[in-house]
């Protein structure tokens, strides 16, 4: 019985994993909008640096379907879907800084999650 429950608490967990990477990816991604959204208004009033906005949306956007690949794989493959969701965690708070600020924790209780519940 004993075995049962492990089993299923590490189901769970894994669960957990993959619900708060499909968030944390949502977030992401959303934050990516935002800035891109930012660096087209500074690119309509002439701002400077306004060009440069759009690589990091990019980047920021790239790093949010990464971290939505990493949560599919959260049940199958816990210990690539941590590495992955560390990435991505580190990817989108490098590109996009305070704009990660609720995608990048995220990010990161899913990736420990899925890597403490795979065993």
């Amino acid at each position: 019985m004993a075995r049962f429950a492990g089993f299923v608490g590490r189901f769970l967990v894994r669960t957990g994993a993959l619900v708060l990477g499909i968030i944390a990816g949502l977030f992401g991604i959303f934050s990516a909008l935002v800035v891109l959204l930012f660096g087209g208004l500074g690119d309509v009033v002439d701002a400077e640096g306004a060009e440069g906005v759009y690589g990091s949306a990019i980047g920021a956007f790239s790093f949010g379907i990464l971290r939505l690949l990493g949560a599919a794989l959260a049940l199958a493959k816990p210990r690539v879907a941590a590495a992955l969701m560390v990435v991505s965690a580190v990817g989108i708070t490098i590109s996009i800084s305070m704009f990660a600020l609720i995608a990048a924790p995220l990010f990161l209780i899913a990736a420990a999650l899925a890597f403490f519940g795979r065993h």
